[in-house]
């Protein structure tokens, strides 16, 4: 197995990269997304987060096992020094190091435009089920993020209720 290679995404991976989102959205609360996107929204949406943010893919043996991305946190100008993160692995590269290697990069490149606030969504479980645990509450907890709120009982699928936390971490100064 090669090493982990990180690179920015272009619209022309979106259809690997939405088929390890594909996975998130029919069988997990990972996302509260309910239906798949299509291939050419999905183009759109990377085309529209690269105007402004890193797009990143990770790639092992000449293939994308995982992506993460920055987008605006809220649409006004105050905010400018924040944003929202988003990432997503290949079921089987868990554990493996690649979250770690496109955050670590993300964040790279996020401190070098001025970027000072990070800002994760998470799904979060009433009570942990097969479709979602405190997994990524977890794992961003270990990148040095901490729990700043809760939305108690604000998305529901598969007949479910579950909650959603924000996480934030602080990559620079407030000068």
């Amino acid at each position: 197995m090669k090493n982990i290679t990180i690179r920015p995404a272009t619209p022309e991976d979106a259809a690997d990269i939405l088929a390890i989102y594909s996975y998130y959205v029919e069988k997990t609360a990972i996302t509260f997304e309910i239906d798949v996107p299509s291939l050419s929204e999905f183009q759109a949406r990377i085309t529209k987060t690269l105007t402004k943010y890193p797009y990143l893919a990770a790639i092992r043996d000449e293939h994308i096992v995982g992506y993460a991305y920055a987008s605006t946190f809220k649409d006004r100008a105050a905010y400018d020094h924040s944003v929202e993160l988003t990432i997503y692995l290949s079921p089987n590269e868990c554990g493996q190091g690649t979250g770690r290697k496109l955050y670590t990069a993300l964040e790279k490149a996020l401190s070098s435009m001025g970027i000072i606030n990070l800002y994760a969504c998470i799904g979060d479980p009433l009570t942990e089920d097969e479709y979602l645990t405190h997994n990524s509450e977890n794992f961003h907890a270990h990148l040095g993020f901490t729990k700043v709120g809760t939305f108690h009982k604000c998305g529901r699928k598969f007949g479910r209720w579950y909650n959603m936390i924000w996480m934030e971490k602080f990559i620079g100064q407030h000068d």
